[in-house]
């Protein structure tokens, strides 16, 4: 059953001397898809700013692009509104065998937001190699469908390691984190990418939110109470994309509710630009993801 959602996004700074101009993209407002549909809601900023343009990326993302030419103490980014979400229909798995994953990569030839040459080598955060790569390499077997490669990259990661809100921090390169074992779901994420991307399958990032309270009877799940991520991989022509969440070791649903994807998480932060300031500052992160009766 597809299940609404009332949820707001707030995210603020405070500069410890008031920052001089400043430009900043954000990219916090749900899109509408194939299992989505966003109902309303609208992006704001305080105090409002003196250039904005609404926009969509390459990869289809809802952008807001937005300046402020006078000094400001205090910036605040919100998203407010309504989004219905639908489960995500997992039949039986009918991806095309692993070992025949490089057959379907070369017959396609789009190089369109949606094909996944763009997500099969490095990006900013993913540098496949090393010791995740040689962990990748000990999941894939003989005769597996490459949605199983999938879901047993995701399960041995979320059995291995702990999550960690304390362990990492957002610039933690996935290497050092898998070292650790421990983190949060963005870790999680780019460690999946990574082990994805070294066995050959086209991995991406999701960011997104997880409902707050969970249905009755079921455990709430980890990363609700911040923006959470998750995995894309696409496991050939017939299947195509799928979602999976490392950091719970389950198939993205109706719990998750999509805001950006990207080839890692330099592609989707919420908020990302440049400021001219002296001094500290401080940041908040709230989120209420809550489901209609």
């Amino acid at each position: 059953m597809p299940v609404i959602y009332d949820i707001t996004l707030e995210i603020g700074y405070r500069y410890e001397r008031a920052a001089g101009s400043s430009r900043t993209l954000l990219r916090m407002l749900p899109p509408t898809r194939v299992d989505q549909q966003l109902l309303s809601g609208a992006v704001t900023v305080s105090p409002a700013p003196d250039f904005r343009l609404d926009r969509t990326d390459f990869f289809g993302n809802a952008m807001t692009e937005i300046a402020h030419t006078a000094p400001v103490q205090e910036t605040k980014f919100r998203f407010q509104g309504r989004v219905r979400r639908s489960p995500n229909i997992n039949p039986m798995d009918l991806s095309c065998p692993y070992d025949r994953l490089p057959s379907d990569l070369g017959a396609t030839r789009s190089i369109d937001a949606l094909s996944p040459h763009h997500f099969l080598g490095r990006s900013d955060r993913v540098n496949p190699g090393g010791d995740i790569a040689d962990f990748a390499r000990s999941l894939a077997e003989p005769g597996m469908t490459t949605r199983a490669v999938v879901q047993a990259v995701s399960s041995r990661l979320h059995s291995e390691m702990a999550f960690d809100p304390v362990a990492t921090e957002v610039t933690t390169p996935p290497e050092e984190a898998f070292r650790a074992r421990r983190g949060v779901c963005q870790d999680f994420s780019h460690i999946a990418i990574s082990a994805l991307r070294t066995l050959g399958i086209p991995a991406g990032y999701v960011s997104g939110f997880l409902r707050t309270l969970p249905p009755p009877g079921q455990e709430r799940l980890e990363g609700a109470d911040a923006m959470h991520a998750w995995v894309r991989a696409w496991c050939g022509a017939e299947t195509g994309w799928v979602e999976i969440d490392p950091t719970n070791a389950i198939w993205a649903e109706e719990d998750h509710i999509v805001v950006a994807v990207g080839r890692d998480y330099a592609d989707v932060a919420p908020v990302k630009g440049s400021l001219r300031a002296t001094g500290g500052q401080k940041s908040t992160h709230s989120v209420d993801v809550v489901p209609v009766d």
